[in-house]
Protein backbone atom coordinates (compact mmCIF):
# COMPACT_ATOMS: atom_id res chain seq x y z
CA UNK A 1 0.00 0.00 0.00
CA UNK A 2 1.85 3.16 -1.30
CA UNK A 3 1.34 6.92 0.46
CA UNK A 4 -1.39 8.19 -1.55
CA UNK A 5 -3.57 4.77 -1.64
CA UNK A 6 -2.96 5.06 2.42
CA UNK A 7 -4.21 8.84 2.58
CA UNK A 8 -7.24 7.54 0.25
CA UNK A 9 -8.12 4.55 3.22
CA UNK A 10 -7.77 7.50 5.78
CA UNK A 11 -10.18 9.49 4.35
CA UNK A 12 -12.58 7.00 2.97
CA UNK A 13 -16.21 7.30 4.42
CA UNK A 14 -16.42 3.32 4.98
CA UNK A 15 -13.39 3.58 7.30
CA UNK A 16 -15.37 6.55 8.75
CA UNK A 17 -18.42 4.35 9.04
CA UNK A 18 -17.05 1.85 10.57
CA UNK A 19 -14.78 3.58 13.58
CA UNK A 20 -18.07 5.57 14.19
CA UNK A 21 -19.75 2.06 14.53
CA UNK A 22 -16.97 1.05 16.61
CA UNK A 23 -17.39 3.45 18.50
CA UNK A 24 -14.71 3.38 21.86
CA UNK A 25 -14.43 -0.63 21.04
CA UNK A 26 -10.95 -1.96 20.11
CA UNK A 27 -10.65 -4.53 17.39
CA UNK A 28 -9.19 -7.91 18.77
CA UNK A 29 -7.69 -10.31 16.63
CA UNK A 30 -7.62 -13.99 18.16
CA UNK A 31 -6.11 -17.08 16.81
CA UNK A 32 -3.87 -19.61 16.92
CA UNK A 33 0.69 -18.65 15.85
CA UNK A 34 0.82 -18.55 12.33
CA UNK A 35 -2.55 -17.23 11.44
CA UNK A 36 -1.53 -13.93 10.20
CA UNK A 37 -3.26 -11.41 12.98
CA UNK A 38 0.58 -9.19 13.58
CA UNK A 39 -0.26 -8.39 9.64
CA UNK A 40 -4.01 -8.48 9.25
CA UNK A 41 -3.89 -6.22 12.53
CA UNK A 42 -1.45 -3.63 11.43
CA UNK A 43 -3.24 -3.12 7.64
CA UNK A 44 -6.29 -3.18 9.19
CA UNK A 45 -5.42 0.09 11.45
CA UNK A 46 -3.87 1.69 8.81
CA UNK A 47 -7.22 1.04 6.71
CA UNK A 48 -9.31 2.49 9.76
CA UNK A 49 -6.49 5.05 11.25
CA UNK A 50 -6.59 3.34 14.42
CA UNK A 51 -3.31 2.52 16.18
CA UNK A 52 -2.06 -1.25 16.20
CA UNK A 53 -1.10 -3.01 19.17
CA UNK A 54 0.77 -6.49 19.17
CA UNK A 55 0.10 -8.11 22.93
CA UNK A 56 3.52 -10.10 22.76
CA UNK A 57 5.27 -7.02 21.83
CA UNK A 58 3.76 -5.06 24.57
CA UNK A 59 4.65 -8.01 27.25
CA UNK A 60 7.82 -7.60 26.12
CA UNK A 61 8.51 -4.29 26.53
CA UNK A 62 6.81 -4.39 29.82
CA UNK A 63 9.28 -7.30 31.03
CA UNK A 64 12.12 -6.56 28.90
CA UNK A 65 12.34 -10.65 28.46
CA UNK A 66 11.28 -12.30 24.89
CA UNK A 67 8.09 -14.74 24.86
CA UNK A 68 10.40 -17.45 24.78
CA UNK A 69 12.50 -16.09 27.51
CA UNK A 70 9.58 -15.68 29.93
CA UNK A 71 8.64 -19.13 29.27
CA UNK A 72 11.67 -20.89 30.30
CA UNK A 73 12.31 -18.36 33.12
CA UNK A 74 8.38 -18.19 34.25
CA UNK A 75 6.84 -21.24 33.23
CA UNK A 76 3.18 -20.34 31.06
CA UNK A 77 1.27 -19.92 34.18
CA UNK A 78 2.87 -16.64 35.33
CA UNK A 79 3.35 -16.03 31.63
CA UNK A 80 -0.67 -15.86 31.51
CA UNK A 81 -0.94 -14.29 34.14
CA UNK A 82 0.75 -11.15 32.44
CA UNK A 83 -0.51 -11.54 29.85
CA UNK A 84 -3.87 -11.14 31.11
CA UNK A 85 -3.41 -8.23 32.36
CA UNK A 86 -1.04 -6.69 29.79
CA UNK A 87 -4.17 -7.25 27.13
CA UNK A 88 -6.59 -5.53 30.18
CA UNK A 89 -4.11 -2.51 30.47
CA UNK A 90 -4.28 -1.71 26.77
CA UNK A 91 -8.19 -2.47 25.99
CA UNK A 92 -8.61 0.61 28.54
CA UNK A 93 -6.91 2.29 25.90
CA UNK A 94 -8.99 1.72 22.78
CA UNK A 95 -10.26 2.13 20.61
CA UNK A 96 -7.69 0.73 18.58
CA UNK A 97 -6.65 -2.33 16.85
CA UNK A 98 -5.02 -5.71 18.85
CA UNK A 99 -3.25 -8.77 18.28
CA UNK A 100 -3.45 -10.92 20.76
CA UNK A 101 -0.84 -14.14 21.25
CA UNK A 102 -2.94 -17.70 20.63
CA UNK A 103 -3.57 -18.19 24.39
CA UNK A 104 -4.77 -15.16 25.38
CA UNK A 105 -8.50 -16.11 24.58
CA UNK A 106 -8.55 -19.09 26.32
CA UNK A 107 -8.40 -16.87 29.53
CA UNK A 108 -12.44 -16.60 30.98
CA UNK A 109 -10.71 -13.38 32.09
CA UNK A 110 -9.60 -12.32 29.46
CA UNK A 111 -12.59 -12.88 27.05
CA UNK A 112 -14.81 -11.17 29.64
CA UNK A 113 -12.40 -7.70 28.66
CA UNK A 114 -12.20 -8.42 24.93
CA UNK A 115 -16.03 -8.88 24.95
CA UNK A 116 -16.80 -5.71 27.11
CA UNK A 117 -14.15 -3.57 25.36
CA UNK A 118 -13.64 -4.84 21.62
CA UNK A 119 -15.11 -7.02 18.65
CA UNK A 120 -13.35 -10.12 18.95
CA UNK A 121 -12.41 -11.80 15.32
CA UNK A 122 -10.98 -15.11 14.87
CA UNK A 123 -8.54 -15.78 12.14
CA UNK A 124 -9.00 -19.46 11.75
CA UNK A 125 -6.49 -21.20 9.39
CA UNK A 126 -6.02 -25.09 8.35
CA UNK A 127 -3.19 -27.17 9.93
CA UNK A 128 -0.77 -27.03 6.52
CA UNK A 129 -0.86 -23.71 6.47
CA UNK A 130 0.09 -22.82 10.40
CA UNK A 131 2.32 -25.74 9.71
CA UNK A 132 4.01 -23.63 7.03
CA UNK A 133 3.96 -20.52 8.65
CA UNK A 134 4.88 -21.23 12.23
CA UNK A 135 8.01 -23.15 10.31
CA UNK A 136 10.15 -19.71 9.32
CA UNK A 137 10.28 -18.71 12.69
CA UNK A 138 12.17 -20.52 15.63
CA UNK A 139 10.34 -18.25 18.31
CA UNK A 140 7.81 -20.36 19.33
CA UNK A 141 7.64 -22.09 22.82
CA UNK A 142 5.00 -24.19 23.23
CA UNK A 143 6.24 -26.16 19.54
CA UNK A 144 9.28 -26.93 21.05
CA UNK A 145 8.43 -30.44 21.06
CA UNK A 146 9.33 -33.53 19.41
CA UNK A 147 6.76 -33.68 17.28
CA UNK A 148 5.71 -29.61 16.49
CA UNK A 149 2.91 -31.14 13.57
CA UNK A 150 1.28 -33.50 16.54
CA UNK A 151 1.20 -30.35 19.60
CA UNK A 152 0.03 -28.14 16.28
CA UNK A 153 -3.19 -30.50 16.18
CA UNK A 154 -3.68 -30.92 19.70
CA UNK A 155 -3.73 -26.90 20.58
CA UNK A 156 -6.20 -26.80 16.98
CA UNK A 157 -8.69 -29.53 19.08
CA UNK A 158 -8.31 -27.62 22.52
CA UNK A 159 -8.59 -24.26 21.31
CA UNK A 160 -10.83 -23.99 18.20
CA UNK A 161 -14.20 -24.85 20.12
CA UNK A 162 -13.23 -21.56 22.36
CA UNK A 163 -12.30 -19.37 19.30
CA UNK A 164 -15.22 -19.86 17.98
CA UNK A 165 -16.70 -17.90 20.91
CA UNK A 166 -15.19 -14.93 18.76
CA UNK A 167 -17.85 -12.47 17.39
CA UNK A 168 -16.66 -13.26 14.26
CA UNK A 169 -14.82 -15.67 12.14
CA UNK A 170 -12.51 -15.03 9.15
CA UNK A 171 -10.74 -18.02 7.67
CA UNK A 172 -6.87 -17.37 7.12
CA UNK A 173 -6.01 -17.90 3.69
CA UNK A 174 -2.60 -18.09 1.37
CA UNK A 175 -3.88 -14.70 -0.25
CA UNK A 176 -1.93 -11.45 -0.22
CA UNK A 177 -2.15 -9.48 2.85
CA UNK A 178 -3.96 -6.61 1.92
CA UNK A 179 -6.28 -9.05 0.17
CA UNK A 180 -7.60 -10.95 3.69
CA UNK A 181 -7.43 -7.47 5.55
CA UNK A 182 -10.32 -6.72 3.20
CA UNK A 183 -12.33 -9.91 4.12
CA UNK A 184 -11.78 -9.00 7.51
CA UNK A 185 -12.94 -5.76 7.00
CA UNK A 186 -16.13 -6.42 5.05
CA UNK A 187 -16.97 -9.02 7.60
CA UNK A 188 -16.70 -6.50 10.57
CA UNK A 189 -18.66 -3.96 8.89
CA UNK A 190 -20.88 -7.01 8.30
CA UNK A 191 -21.29 -7.29 12.34
CA UNK A 192 -21.50 -3.95 12.96
CA UNK A 193 -24.30 -3.73 10.39
CA UNK A 194 -22.42 -0.44 8.65
CA UNK A 195 -22.95 -1.07 4.58
CA UNK A 196 -20.00 -0.98 2.30
CA UNK A 197 -19.59 0.56 -1.00
CA UNK A 198 -16.49 -0.92 -2.03
CA UNK A 199 -12.94 -2.57 -1.01
CA UNK A 200 -12.18 -0.29 2.35
CA UNK A 201 -8.45 -1.69 2.06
Amino acid sequence: MDAEEDEIVRTSPDAARIRAALGERSIVLVGLMGAGKSAIGRLLGQALDLPFLDADKEIETVSRMTIPELFEAYGEPEFRSLERRVIARILKGGPLVLATGGGAFMNDRTRRAIDRCGVSIWLSAPLDLLMERVGRKQNRPLLKTADPRKTMEKLMADRYPVYALADIEVESRDVRKDAMADEVLKALSRHLGVNVSEGVS
